[in-house]
């Protein structure tokens, strides 16, 4: 199968070459075809298999073939996506593949200015990659129009809704044109996403490359039982291991923000990507984790939808999620494409139950490790690290984290951070840096001399420190 084989156009494949695609992958060689021809797709596919292209190269293609018809007014294609992160990451390929068809686009994000976002519309940007809060922000200010809508993407429609994002997609939907595409993609089609999907598209084709349980098959997994007191001790063994780049999830802002500052502390070039960190500092920091600046990115799973960071060798569950299909999002993270990678858990006894039922979803037993208790760098960090206590959470609460006890994401406060402070670990302001802070307040690129600075095996995902000049 090659991409000229799906009916792209001449110019489609140069862009494609440029970017150094090869080969379609399955959700590309299935989603494509239908895509081109107008008809409505449910696209069913775990992270990292390559959905973005899936929707984008047909919604381009068939813009460049068509004018523009009537005086409709606003975009002529929009993708929504749960996260800021997942929408820049989608912004940046429109413009790697329109760019040469001239298909303007814009992303419409939280955490940055109205202003130039409502010129975007008043331009008649062809397509307008939006999270649903600002997006209806827009609408309810009246600088957004989206009558002139030919052809809709709802990107991660799961998390859209495990977010709290339905009353503003229905408030969104209402306002689009009936006769219009609309192409669905998603980790899983049970429940709520099933019930979306037969009210809002017309006899769509299904592609399915992926049950919602399918683990990243090159993704080498294992699990540690260990008490919670334990786990940062644990975290700085693995890392002492090798010098892979490391992403590492925890299930509350609170505990990325500590376990990142005791990575700092023990020497770790870290960053970390949370709901109350500003959109410059979230910018900066997956910039410089995708840079090589930080070898480890502490982020939460909200936060996290969206990294798309080609060549991370090791994803570690410091918390296990509450949600199990999280799980597979998380490992996605790590051997996708044509790479291979590692995936991490730690189990503490409250969690046992969390492992199972991940388990249960990925018809699979992840393979019990020994923690390494001997080991230098464990006894070290037992020594001078604090010892976390389990996150608080509310028995039998089972959304994430970021989403309990508050309120659901609507209007202005749809895709803006819960605080808006920014706050580093040190206690003062955040600024511009996504790195995060030591306990002196310094930026955790700030640590001690020579930390990291070994020679990286020569391996995928291996982190090299960024020479600096």
């Amino acid at each position: 199968m090659t991409f000229a084989s799906l009916g792209l156009s001449p110019r489609a494949l140069a862009a494609l070459e440029v970017a150094g695609f090869e080969a379609p992958t399955p959700i590309q060689a299935r989603a494509i075809p239908p895509g081109l021809e107008g008809r409505d797709v449910i696209g069913c596919a775990a992270t990292g298999t390559g959905k973005t292209a899936a929707f984008l190269l047909p919604m381009i293609e068939r813009m460049s073939q068509h004018a523009r018809t009537g005086a409709a007014r606003g975009p002529r294609a929009l993708v929504l996506a749960p996260t800021r992160e997942l929408a820049l990451q989608i912004g940046e390929e429109a413009e790697r593949f329109g760019g040469n068809q001239n298909i303007r686009s814009a992303v419409v994000i939280g955490g940055v200015g109205m202003n130039p976002q409502a010129d975007a519309f008043r331009a008649n940007v062809e397509i307008i990659v939006a999270t649903p809060g600002r997006l209806k922000d827009h609408l309810d200010r009246r600088t957004a129009h989206l009558d002139g809508v030919e052809m809709l993407v709802l990107d991660e429609a799961d998390r859209m809704l495990d977010m709290g994002f339905k009353p503003q997609l229905d408030y969104i939907l209402a306002r689009l044109p009936r006769a219009r595409q609309t192409m669905l993609f998603s980790a899983t089609m049970a429940g709520e996403v099933a019930t979306f999907a037969s009210q809002h598209l017309k006899n769509p084709v299904r592609v399915e490359v992926a049950r919602s349980g399918d683990t990243a098959s090159r993704a080498t997994q294992q699990v540690f039982l260990v008490g919670h007191e334990e786990k940062l001790a644990l975290l700085c063994s693995l890392l002492a291991q090798d010098n892979l780049s490391t992403l590492v999830f925890t299930r509350t802002k609170r505990r990325a923000d500590r376990v990142a500052k005791g990575l700092v502390s023990a020497g770790h070039e870290v960053a970390v990507i949370h709901a109350d960190r500003s959109q410059s500092q979230r910018r900066h920091a997956l910039d410089g984790f995708k840079d090589g600046k930080y070898r480890v990115l502490v982020a939460t799973d909200i936060a996290a939808r969206g990294i798309d960071v080609a060549e991370i060798g090791h994803v570690i569950n410091f918390d296990l999620p509450n949600v199990p299909e999280d799980y597979v999002h998380r490992i996605g993270r790590t051997a996708r494409a044509s790479a291979s990678g590692r995936a991490s858990s730690f189990a503490a006894p409250d969690e046992h139950d969390l492992l199972r039922n991940i388990e249960k979803l990925t018809r699979t037993t992840v393979s019990r490790t020994t923690v390494p208790r001997d080991d230098e760098a464990f006894q070290n960090a037992v020594k001078h690290q604090p010892r976390l206590s389990a996150p608080k959470q509310r028995q039998g609460d089972s959304r994430p984290a970021e989403r309990r006890g508050g309120r659901k994401p609507q209007g202005n406060s749809g895709n803006r951070s819960s605080a808006g402070s920014g706050r580093g670990h040190g206690g003062g302001r955040g600024g511009s840096s996504g790195a995060s802070r030591g306990s002196s307040g310094a930026p955790s690129g700030s640590a001690p001399a020579g930390a990291g600075t070994g020679q990286a095996p020569k391996r995928l995902g291996s982190w090299r420190p960024k020479t600096r000049r």
